[in-house]
């Protein structure tokens, strides 16, 4: 119309315009309000479209015609203008800018009158091209669009109105859209005239016209925009600040729509997106700043709350960081800005931290010095002590911000120490809360002074020193960290701060003051890397330390002075010294001889010797006297010559009371005497000798430092040319083996220690004694002897290793063996150190020791720590020093030891049955191996040493266990390549085992065959370890063959000790073997997998030990021969042992994580396999392992078989090999844990395979299916047994047993199941499923079968609709078989919705055999109200078109006897019909039909329900059946005649309503019938079962009323009558008066064969259509029935009865009395009232004495008071002789009825008034 309306305007000249609109205006002008809507609709646009005339007069009349418009409808806005049209002329684009501009004016008071489709229509096509429209009219639209959103899309938007957004692709038209909704939301209403935050006043007028807005309003707008523009889809980017924005708004609703968004629909944003971020900064900081921008269109900043919102987006927006001066602006308005908060504040200086750590450093360098003057000025300003959180948050967050700018600018501050000095004042100052973030800023700080200049690290180095001493453990850490990290390891200065903190009260400020003085320490890096650490130079080092403590530098003679440095710092100075001289010898070995290098050493010693100041540690004294020591082992001559000086200074040390400090001094003076003249050092032997053998006995200590002097002065003496005079050697021996002899063992190990330093120089010669000569070691055999079975292990140790110093020199044969003896006496010691002690010795008699007298002597050198047993490389160690000098000289000497300590080794201990011997065999066999493996002896030896390394590796002492695999691998580095060989290939036979038999051993009765405790205890409760106690068992449990059993387990547990000890030595000598051992890694690794999961925590260590000497990367190793190991664990998995069982199942679990389908694949089935039958296993153990190894695989299954992890070719596969196994194997399994696990995986495969699972869905579905039931806990199977006898309801238990099972995870994978099915898999599924509807059992799978048919056929819609006909004709008659309720629902729902689907044929088919259920059995009738319950919910629109097939069926169904049927009809009914009338009328021919076919069957019980259908047809229809009453009434009649059965009485009743309902129809067209039925009621009455006579005297009763017949009483009285004769027969006999009352007329009630009282209701119901002509000839009869019925025979019913009777009676006569008409039979009336009055009513009143029911009385009183009225009436009869009128009174005054007193006294009232007006 607004097209034909333009483009007619256009054609047409000026003149006929105006025309037209003069008639336009007229039919304005005439029109009515109620037709000008119409009217306006054409007339509006085409008027404005004139506006585009040029003619004054046609606009003139335009005007005028707009302006009588907007008079008409100003005040009537229910007058509707034409909306579309005018939008279509605004958007021509020849439009005039007068006609827009009217159009705009006219849009807007259209959009207000538009209904609400209208409007929601077209306010998306108002945006289209809205950003190129003027500005004023684009606010206008743009406000119109937002009222509408607010009026129509408040709680949500129409789907077709969302798409019509959605076609805004504009990107121009969107961003001017969303700016505007972002206008809007920003706004919030406001007292004062003020601009609303993140708006400029510009933009708050666009959006409110300048008009106010109130909250109400801007509610619905501000939710409907949010609405609208999810819908529309756009970026997040765009929407962001929207949600943003709303997410802050003054309106709950709205702050929660915002929030609900942001997290929905804005969390994808990408916040690097410069666009975004711009936007946000401009909504932060706005506009009104700016200079250049005029005062309306300045922007206001956000509000505090959208700052602390997009403050958090700024914290995770790398580009935010990068937008100078945006970055800038936002971070001095949130620390200074004259709004902030101090949440603001805190994030200010989040922001800040975070720009710092992301911005570019050509931006950083632009910001940097800005925000950090900020930053100081902001720290400066604030205090420290404030408590708000948010305060803190923010100081924390600027010193973390000033850490940051150190890391990227360090060039801003290492040009000064002030931000050093700034930050380390703060640790001081500030309150313990900003500590940690200060020391982190400050640690930070660090980094940027590395580089700095010379004397800025100077200042830095007074400030550092300055800061170690201050009271707060924040400041001194951070002193020391910047000293370590900061300065090199040869900065002097830094390292002396490094010591003065090891000594610091704070662990952590010791732990990272001990780094930087020894950065290495506990790393285990190699000699090498060590040796690339550059340590000071011990010059500089002491030159700085003493330059800091100058009184070092002096004489420390005397020990009285004070020390310098706590003691724990002197220890690490003098460490750290040792470590600068070890240092600068290793460097440059040749400085030994530089004088330099010796005032250093001088230096150092002087520091020493001031260390050693009493009031030093212990600790310390030892620390620095030792150091003494280690500066003598490089430089002797110097410590000889200084401390030869030093002697008295020494000797005070001997008395030290520190053990090791004694030890040092004596090493040290023996070191000095050697400088000392000869007669010296035998002046200072004789003072040592005179001090011990003084008279006063000295303290322990004094003797002993003596003892140990004496030693060390005496060898080095003895060493010299010529030596101390023979006479004082022999006393310094006799003294020592007086010692020996007399003093305690500690002493005495002492003196023999002293013997053996002698004897390492010298063969000690023999003592003269007496003139005789004896060796010491014969002279002391028996004292050592004792000494050695002593329990002071210290003292022992000293002595073995002493008797073997002094045999290093001994010739004698008879001393040799002596010291043999003794040494061979310790191999049941159980003290590890014991035995290595005497490994040590043996090693020196053997000969060939790696050592030198004076390594011993003068050095701090210990033989059995430098082996480092167990530890490492021994060769190392010992390969650097030259053995002792060998004399071929003494070659029977040593053949003769070798062969001694040989035979001992090899014949007696190694093979031993005691465990002890074994093990000190070991240690000794591995001492010698070790220490003297390079001698030609212990070469040829090799192979018998080998051999019993071997041996030893299956025992069960793990020192044994582990030496024995040391010695092997020493064995290995010592031999010949042969020998390197052979050793292999043995190590590998014993770990694959197939190892060579070991050699048999002979056991005692002591052996011990099991560790105590292994096999538990005996019978008697006693120890079950040896032989003997085994055999003893054996016997006593009658089994002697028992002992067989418990060597095969010994046998077993020492084969798995050897592959433990095989393992030891592998990994030593796997690090040297390299590609000897690639032959064999096929074979090895797989075993090697496996024992690292062995249940022994050795085994797997041993085992954790090869592994990684054998291999460098072990994932590669495992990768390249993981089909290997996977074949060999899987055969293991059914090994007989169960720790092989135990390790190969969790080997496999940890293996196979992570592979791909091309490395697994092939095992996977069996993997399975093997899991099921771990998690079977007798041993719960490998039980555990196999539910982990089940895990592990449950996790790769499903990784493998998801398509969006796995291509989807692999995912089929993988289906293709495990589904089948688990729903065979596993869900059907007898084993708990094994169907649980595996419902478990099916589930989550269905859950991620998606279509790879379609090929299985048939199996897969009826197993599940089936598990439904078979998976059932049993214990409901039973309950359900027993719920009738527990009371319970079996539908409920069934619904509840159904609900667990969908609650089930089988249910669960049934839906994934159903949501992957596609039309190519219905071709498997549905006959599956069919076999499954005939032969399923259990509840729960017949009632899933159907479920899920249902399921289905929702899930796939038509493509079922090939399948619906073979499905119907398997469910169909399931419905009907099905016992129980649910599951025949369950069917019947099956069938509902595949009938939505079905051919119309079909359907039809299926609703009439449905509706033909109805007439079966009960089974069939429920079958048939469920199903159609079903159709009803589930295919309503299908079964809609049956109504007229189904609704008789349901109607007739109603009236079953079975109530539950019934019922379930009585619902289908109430459900298809809301007027159960209107419905009976639609289809009452139908009804009418089946109700006929249905009466006529041979089945009594639709026979009776047919008849209750009549009944209730009648009841609800009434005359509106008239046209169907005949055939009705004949069905009926044709089934009146022939046998009574049960419940017939039904087809009377419903003779008896449908006459009630037709009478005027029946009575007007057929007498004949109405004969009929009143004979067929007559003749009913005179059968003989009494409820059948019952029924039709009461239907005979209302027959006669309702059709109200005088001809009835003649016909039907005489039967009646002859009725009532025989029941007062019947009674006569046995009636009796009761006079008792009640009680006897109530015993007597069930004697009445007849009911009597039906009889007389039935005579009631004559008598009142009955004409009083006939009623006066049976007079005579009637009143003998009333007489007889008021006897006292008759029970009070009766009476009650034949009152009502009565009262009929009387009523019909007071009818005649008052008809004028009437006056033929007036004699015979007063006849009978008189009779009526003179015999009825005595007995009337007879009732009420006699009777004491209260419902009797009133009767009666009622009826006796009509009886006296009607006499009254009847003025001609005489009423003064009234019989009763005494008994009246009494009654009267006895009656307890207040009703019948109130009626009794009506009586005599009534008399007392007959009476008075009788004539006289």
């Amino acid at each position: 119309m607004a097209e034909t309306s333009s483009s007619v305007s256009s054609s047409k000249s000026d003149e006929e315009k105006e025309e037209m609109l003069d008639r336009l205006l007229t039919r304005l002008a005439l029109c009515d309000d109620s037709k000008l809507q119409p009217l306006l609709s054409k007339l509006l646009p085409y008027t404005i479209s004139s506006l585009s005339s040029n003619s004054s007069a046609v606009r003139n009349k335009v005007l005028e015609i707009l302006s009588h418009v907007n008079k008409r409808v100003k005040h009537q806005p229910e007058i509707g203008l034409p909306l579309a049209e005018l939008w279509t002329i605004y958007s021509e684009a020849h439009s005039a800018p007068m006609v827009r501009n009217f159009c705009i004016l006219y849009l807007e008071m259209a959009m207000d009158r538009a209904d609400r489709k209208e409007k929601e229509n077209l306010s998306p096509m108002l945006l289209l091209g809205v950003s190129k429209l003027p500005q004023q009219h684009q606010e206008i639209i743009l406000r119109l669009v937002i009222k509408v959103i607010g009026e129509c899309h408040t709680s949500g938007i129409d789907g077709e109105v969302a798409a019509k957004y959605g076609l805004i692709n504009d990107s121009q038209d969107r961003n001017v859209f969303i700016e505007f909704c972002l206008h809007t939301i920003l706004y919030q209403p406001s007292s004062q005239r003020e601009c609303p935050p993140g708006l400029s006043i510009a933009q708050a007028n666009r959006v409110t016209a300048r008009q106010s807005l109130n909250s109400d309003m801007l509610l619905t707008r501000k939710l409907g925009i949010l609405n609208v523009v999810e819908a529309m889809e756009l970026a997040p980017e765009l929407v962001y600040p929207l949600y943003l924005t709303a997410s802050i708004d003054c309106q709950e609703p709205v702050v929660k729509r915002g929030e609900e968004l942001v997290k929905k629909k804005a969390a994808g944003a990408n916040l690097d997106d410069s666009v975004l971020i711009n936007r946000l900064f401009l909504l932060f900081n706005g506009t009104a700043t700016s200079q250049n921008v005029g005062p309306e269109s300045r922007v206001t900043p956000a509000s505090p709350a959208l700052k602390g919102k997009m403050m958090s987006i700024f914290c995770r927006s790398i580009t935010a960081a990068n937008s100078f001066p945006s970055t800038l602006q936002c971070i001095f308005g949130c620390i200074y800005g004259s709004d902030t908060t101090s949440r603001l504040k805190q994030l200010g200086m989040e922001f800040t931290v975070w720009v710092f750590k992301h911005s570019i450093i050509d931006q950083l360098k632009l910001m940097g010095p800005v925000i950090l003057s900020g930053i100081l000025k902001s720290l400066d300003t604030a205090s420290s002590s404030e408590s708000d959180a948010t305060h803190r948050d923010s100081r924390t967050f600027a010193y973390q911000a000033i850490g940051l700018l150190a890391q990227r600018m360090p060039q801003l501050f290492r040009d000064t120490t002030d931000m050093a000095v700034r930050l380390f004042d703060a640790l001081k100052v500030e309150t313990q809360y900003f500590r940690l973030s200060i020391q982190e800023a400050t640690n930070s700080l660090a980094t940027a002074y590395k580089g700095a200049s010379s004397t800025v690290l100077k200042d830095l180095e007074t400030l550092l020193l300055k800061y170690t001493r201050e009271e707060q453990s924040e400041v001194r850490f951070c002193a020391i960290r910047w000293a370590t990290s900061l300065f090199e390891l040869q900065h002097c200065p830094s390292r002396y701060i490094c010591m003065l903190g090891a000594a610091d009260i704070k662990l952590d400020i010791r732990e990272i003051a001990f780094e930087g003085l020894f950065p290495m320490k506990d790393d285990g890096s190699s000699m090498s890397k060590i040796q690339e650490l550059h340590y000071p130079k011990l010059g500089d080092m002491l030159d700085y330390i003493l330059s800091q403590q100058p009184n070092l530098s002096e004489q420390a003679e005397m020990r009285e002075q004070k020390l310098q440095f706590p003691s724990k710092t002197y220890l690490v100075v003098i460490e750290f010294l040792l470590k600068c001289f070890e240092s600068e010898l290793e460097h440059n070995n040749s400085i030994k001889g530089s004088t330099q290098f010796h005032s250093s050493v001088e230096a150092m010693c002087l520091l020493l010797e001031h260390a050693m100041a009493y009031e030093g540690s212990v600790e310390l004294h030892a620390k620095a006297s030792n150091a003494l020591i280690a500066i003598g082992s490089h430089i002797p001559e110097l410590v000889a010559s200084r401390y030869a000086k030093k002697v008295p200074w020494l000797k005070q040390l001997l008395s030290h009371i520190d053990l090791d400090t004694r030890e040092a001094a004596a090493r040290l003076l023996g070191i000095a005497s050697s400088v000392l003249p000869l007669a010296a050092s035998c002046d200072l032997i004789s003072e040592i000798i005179a001090s011990v053998r003084g008279i006063h006995k000295l303290r322990f200590e004094v003797q002993h430092g003596a003892l140990c002097a004496l030693g060390y002065v005496t060898a080095d003496c003895m060493s010299r040319k010529p030596a101390i005079p023979e006479a004082l050697f022999q006393t310094i021996l006799k003294l020592l083996v007086d010692v020996v002899n007399s003093e305690t063992a500690t002493l005495a190990s002492v003196a023999v220690q002293a013997l053996g330093h002698i004897g390492l120089i010298v063969a000690l010669p023999s003592l003269i004694i007496e003139s005789c000569s004896v060796d010491i070691l014969v002279l002391l055999q028996e004292r050592l002897r004792k000494l050695l079975k002593g329990d002071d292990t210290k003292a022992i140790q000293k002595i073995i290793i002493s008797i073997g110093h002094i045999c290093v020199k001994e010739i004698s044969s008879a001393c040799l063996n002596i010291a043999l003896e003794l040494i061979f006496s310790l191999s049941r010691s159980k003290v590890e150190d014991i035995l290595f002690a005497a490994g040590e010795a043996l090693s020196f008699l053997w000969g060939g020791v790696p050592v030198t007298a004076d390594l011993i002597l003068r050095t701090n050198y210990s033989l059995s720590m430098a082996s480092k047993f167990l530890m490492g490389d021994a060769s190392l160690s010992l390969s650097k020093h030259s053995p002792m000098e060998m004399n071929e000289a003494n070659k029977d000497r040593d053949d003769m030891v070798r062969e001694a300590i040989t035979k001992k080794l090899f014949d007696d201990l190694l093979y031993s049955t005691r465990k002890e011997d074994r093990c000190a065999g070991t240690v000794w066999l591995l001492s010698i191996t070790m220490y003297c493996g390079h001698q030609p002896a212990i070469q040829k030896m090799l192979p018998e040493i080998q051999e019993a390394f071997s041996h030893l590796l299956g025992e069960q002492n793990e020192l044994t266990q582990e030496l024995a695999s040391q010695g092997m691998s020493v064995v290995y580095e010592i031999g010949d390549a042969s020998m390197k060989g052979n050793l292999v290939n043995a190590l590998v036979n014993t770990l694959t085992g197939s190892g060579k038999k070991k050699r048999a051993i002979k056991l005692a009765e002591d052996s011990e065959v099991f560790q105590e405790g292994v096999i538990g205890e005996g019978l008697s409760g006693g120890k079950l370890s040896t032989y003997k106690e085994l055999c003893n068992v054996a016997n006593e449990m009658g089994q002697p063959d028992l002992i067989y059993k418990f060597m095969d387990l010994a046998n077993y547990q020492t084969s798995l000790n050897s592959k433990r000890g095989a393992a030891f030595g592998f990994s030593k000598i796997a690090k040297q073997a390299g590609d000897a051992l690639k032959p064999h890694l096929r074979s090895l690794i797989p075993r090697l997998v496996r024992y690292q999961y062995d249940p022994d925590k050795n085994v797997q260590d041993a085992m954790s030990h090869i592994w990684k000497s054998l291999v460098e990367d072990s994932k590669k190793t495992i990768d390249e021969h993981l089909d290997l190991i996977i074949d060999d664990l899987l055969i293991q998995c059914g090994s007989r042992l169960w720790r092989t069982r135990e390790a190969s199942c969790l080997a496999l679990a940890d293996i196979i994580q992570g592979r791909k389908f091309d490395q697994v694949g092939k095992h996977l089935r069996k993997l399975w396999s093997a899991a099921f039958r771990a998690m079977d296993d007798i041993k719960e153990t490998v039980r555990n392992s196999g539910d982990k190894l089940c895990r592990v695989l449950t996790s790769l299954t499903v990784r493998l078989s998801d398509v969006t992890l796995t291509d989807v070719s692999d995912a089929s596969q993988t289906m293709d090999l495990v589904l089948p196994l688990l729903l065979t194997e596993g869900i059907l399994s007898k084993v708990d844990s094994i169907r649980k696990a595996s419902i478990e995986v099916v589930m989550k495969l269905a859950k991620g395979a998606g279509i790879a699972i379609r090929p299985h869905l048939s199996d897969l579905v009826c197993c599940m299916l089936e598990s439904l039931s078979s998976l059932e806990d049993q214990g409901l199977n039973y309950v359900e047994l027993h719920a009738a006898n527990a009371g319970i309801q079996t539908e409920k238990l069934e619904s509840l047993r159904i609900s667990i099972a969908k609650g089930s995870p089988m249910w669960e994978t049934l839906d994934l199941c159903i949501k992957v099915v596609d039309a190519g898999s219905l071709d498997q599924l549905v006959p599956r499923l069919g076999q499954l509807v005939r032969s399923g059992v259990g509840l729960n799978t017949r009632v899933g079968v159907a479920s899920f048919i249902t399921l289905l056929v929702q899930e796939v819609g038509v493509e079922i609709k090939p399948y619906t006909s073979k499905l119907l004709r398997l469910l169909f008659p399931v419905v009907k078989d099905e016992k129980s309720a649910a599951s025949k629902r369950a069917f019947a729902d099956a069938c509902a919705v595949l009938l939505k689907h079905t051919v119309a044929s079909q359907a039809e088919k299926l609703i009439d055999d449905t509706a033909a259920l109805h007439i079966g059995d009960r089974n069939a009738q429920v079958a048939c109200a469920v199903l159609l319950k079903s159709y009803s919910s589930k295919a309503s629109d299908i079964l809609d078109g049956y109504l007229a097939a189904i609704l008789p069926v349901i109607f007739i169904s109603r009236f079953d006897d079975d109530k539950y049927v019934s019922g379930l009809f009585e619902e289908l009914w109430e459900e298809h019909t809301s007027s159960e009338r209107v419905a009976l009328q639609l289809y009452l021919a139908e009804i009418v039909s089946l109700i006929c076919e249905s009466i006529a069957t041979s089945s009594w019980a639709s026979k009776k329900k047919s008849a209750q259908a009549i009944s209730k047809l009648s009841e609800v229809l009434g005359e509106s059946l008239a046209s169907y009453y005949n055939v009705l009434l004949k069905s009926l009649m044709k089934e009146i005649p022939g046998r009574l059965w049960e419940g017939k009485e039904a087809l009377l009743y419903s003779i008896a309503a449908l006459s009630v309902s037709c009478h005027k129809a029946i009575s007007t067209d057929d007498r004949h019938t109405l004969n009929e039925v009143l004979r067929v009621l007559s003749s009913a009455c005179t059968k003989k079962a009494k409820k059948y006579r019952e029924a039709a005297l009461s239907c005979l009763e209302q027959v006669v009323k309702a059709f109200g017949n005088q001809e009835f009483f003649n016909e039907a009285f005489p039967l009646l009558y002859d009725m009532c004769n025989a029941s007062t027969l019947g009674v006569s006999g046995k009636a009796t008066l009761a006079g008792n009352g009640a009680k006897a007329e109530e015993d007597q009630i069930e004697q009445v064969p007849v009911s009597h009282e039906k009889i007389l209701d039935c005579m009631t119901a004559c008598i009142h259509v009955a004409n009083i002509k006939d009623i006066l000839e049976q007079q005579k009869n009637l009143m003998h029935v009333l007489t007889t019925a008021l006897s006292p025979g008759f029970p009070w019913t009766v009476k009650i009865s034949a009152l009502s009777l009565i009262k009929e009676l009387v009523s019909s006569v007071q009818k005649v009395l008052g008809d004028s008409k009437e006056t033929y039979a007036h004699a015979n009336i007063i006849l009978l009232v008189q009779e009526l009055f003179h015999s009825v009513a005595p007995q009337v009143v007879e009732c009420i004495s006699t009777i004491k029911v209260g419902q009797v009385h009133v009767t009666a009183s009622e009826c006796l008071l009509v009886i006296i009225k009607l006499y009254g009436d009847l003025r001609s009869i005489d009423c003064t002789n009234v019989q009763f009128e005494g008994t009246l009174l009494h009654l009267y005054e006895v009656e307890k009825n207040g009703e019948a007193k109130s009626l009794l006294r009506k009586c005599m009232d009534t008399l007392e008034n007959l009476k008075l007006e009788c004539p006289r």
